[in-house]
């Protein structure tokens, strides 16, 4: 059967733009639109240090310049231990301007991951970002052998020791090198560029599979500017310097790293934040645009629905209709479908000061990735002003697919493809994408490249999904076991599974999660062990009773929390339940070949799985069981 194809829609606003190289971004944006405040790092004790685009692409220069100076060449790769702020740019674009492939590590992973990831993505340069982080680089260092140049962002880096063979720059002295070689040659940064191809490869985005080993991403030059073209010449609503954009997602992952390329293109004013200065900062900077997960939002509704909650009297009685208004807004009509007195008089009592309570009293958009957002939480963003469009995309696909956009919003979906993006579904249900965003492939990974890119050109995503008769793209199931939390985190879930039943007491374990806040598990007792643990630890109870004996409780809690021990904090298991009967081929719940199915778990414990996301529990060894 041939493939039905979907693209962007007739009247869309986006375009399709080949053939540009990432360096080139930011060097039309110098001429065309220069900002003064292109770029902001938040200091210490409060306020900003700021540099133009023009001053930002003069440092990124000598950042490519010393780099080639002092040893590395055209071709090789250095990787980033680095936080997600103005020194991530500089190191980003300044090794792309130098030719060299960047390999960015999750500063949240495990020693031994990001030993792997250093060693598979053949990084001979570490940029770190403060003396803390090279403390930390400093004890595995050794165990990443060709890397040879460490660059400290911050600091002077004096007491920690590296390697023998090993040379320390802080990124002053690397740019005071690179400054050195400019005044030699002052045309040297315009012949860098003049070698960069936009099929070259520009970044290793490792990304974990089903197996938990990481995976490097290959993009190219020309996959994330292209994605970044058709992502925003699509919100049409956006400006230039006028343009406020806060920025605390993680650089590492590529959705905010090419929201990032494409503000830098526009010329817009970038504020690095993080999570734990987002507040503050959005009501200092008054953004009209930020990236977020939909765990971000899901926290901020889940506060305003607290306060309005435990307020009182008449306060009580118009948050609760205005929360009630706001849920039924329809973000596919202009006027939300919603009588226009009503809303006015919402907007004015509540909806109002929710912006400026929030800072967001001028966002034009707030671009949602990484997860599935909520119907309600889109229809009720909306409502409140502060205008949220999901969008769809992985790291292969430099992310972006599909995008609800203004004018073009579907709650529950995540819209149509963007300009340049085909998608199809599959027979069997896939979502398979095809266009100048698709990877190159998995680095050193030929085998697991041919896995997800077929003879077509066709992406297979590991989704399952469907079109609305008006052309919006709907997720609903994933093909693979991995998950994602609606933090944007991926889980794995074979690990834990795995270290859980290596105790006698749990035959079998399923974690699950996906677009939860947390991970939660099925765990199924062996039954013939459980009663000889029991009566060696004095507990009385038989049966099915055992599973409610608090001694018992207890155990299952210590052994989810030796289970939780050395995992990734966000896939650790946070809540469990014990099920009596165990999953068999008989009650369809295991393949012949023994394979869990998921869905049909998710669909028979649907209730058990809720009610671990609604119960108030006291957690123990990290964990606790809900009865």
């Amino acid at each position: 059967m041939a493939l039905q194809i979907h693209t962007a829609p007739a009247d869309a606003d986006g375009q399709v733009v080949l053939g540009v190289t990432l360096p080139r971004l930011l060097d039309d944006a110098v001429e065309k639109y220069p900002n003064p405040k292109g770029f902001n790092q938040p200091q210490p004790g409060g306020g900003w240090m700021t540099m133009s685009n023009g001053e930002f692409r003069d440092a990124a220069d000598e950042i490519a310049l010393g780099l080639l100076a002092s040893g590395l060449e055209r071709g090789d790769h250095a990787a980033f231990f680095m936080d997600s702020d103005l020194y991530f740019a500089l190191a980003d674009f300044g090794t792309l301007i130098a030719g060299i492939v960047n390999v960015p590590l999750y500063t949240t992973y495990a020693p031994e991951n990001l030993v792997y990831v250093t060693n598979h993505g053949e990084a001979k340069a570490m940029f770190v970002t403060n003396e803390e982080m090279l403390a930390n680089f400093a004890g595995w260092a050794g165990e990443v052998p060709d890397v040879k140049l460490v660059v400290l962002a911050q600091g002077s880096g004096a007491g920690v020791t590296l390697p023998d063979g090993v040379r320390l720059m802080t990124l002053d002295e690397l740019r005071a090198e690179g400054k050195r070689v400019r005044t030699e040659t002052p045309n040297r940064p315009d012949e860098l560029r003049d070698l960069i191809e936009a099929d070259d490869l520009a970044t290793l985005i490792y990304t974990s599979g089903t197996t938990g080993q990481p995976k490097g991403v290959m993009l190219t030059h020309e996959n994330i500017s292209s994605n970044s073209h058709a992502s925003f010449t699509g919100i049409s609503i956006l400006g230039h310097q006028e343009e406020q954009v806060v920025t605390f997602l993680p650089l590492t992952h590529i959705f905010a790293r090419m929201l990032q390329f494409a503000s830098v293109a526009w010329g817009q004013s970038v504020f690095f934040s993080n999570p734990d200065q987002i507040v503050a900062h959005l009501a200092e900077v008054q953004p009209t645009m930020f990236a977020s997960v939909p765990r971000v939002l899901e926290k901020v509704y889940d506060k305003v629905s607290l306060g309005v909650a435990e307020s009182t009297g008449l306060k009580h009685k118009i948050g609760t209709w205005a929360l009630d208004l706001a849920s039924q807004y329809d973000v596919s009509r202009p006027d939300g479908g919603l009588p226009g007195w009503k809303y006015a008089i919402a907007d004015k009592l509540v909806y109002s000061k929710l912006r400026e309570r929030l800072g967001l009293t001028r966002v034009k958009a707030v671009a949602v990735g990484g997860a599935a957002l909520r119907s309600d939480l889109a229809s009720s963003f909306m409502a409140f002003g502060i205008p949220a469009y999901q969008g769809y995309g992985l790291t292969e696909t430099s992310p972006v697919i599909t995008v609800n956009l203004p004018g073009q919003n579907r709650a529950g979906t995540v819209g149509p493809p963007i300009a340049g993006v085909e998608v199809a579904i599959a027979e069997d249900g896939e979502i398979l994408s095809r266009g100048p965003h698709i990877m190159k492939g998995y680095y050193k990974m030929p085998d697991k490249t041919a896995e997800v890119l077929d003879d077509d050109g066709w992406f297979h995503t590991g989704d399952i999904g469907e079109f609305t008769p008006d052309g919006f793209l709907k997720i609903t199931d994933r093909k693979k076991a991995l998950f994602k939390l609606s933090t944007g985190k991926y889980v794995i879930p074979q690990p834990i599974e795995n270290a859980l039943t290596e105790s006698s007491l749990i035959e079998q374990a399923v974690v699950v999660g996906n677009s939860q806040k947390f991970c939660t598990a099925l765990i199924f007792p062996n039954m013939e062990a459980l009663p000889v643990w029991a009566k060696q630890h004095g507990v009385t109870a038989t049966g099915q009773a055992l599973l409610k004996d608090p001694t018992v409780q207890a155990e299952f809690e210590r052994l989810v929390g030796e289970a939780n021990a050395g995992m990734d904090h966000w896939s650790q298991v946070q809540r469990f339940r014990l099920v009596p009967e165990l999953m068999t081929v008989e009650n369809e719940l295991l393949t012949p070949t023994m394979k869990v199915k998921r869905g049909a778990v998710n669909q028979e414990y649907a209730d058990s799985i809720n009610g671990m996301y609604q119960a108030s529990v006291s957690k123990r060894n990290g964990a606790a069981v809900v009865a």
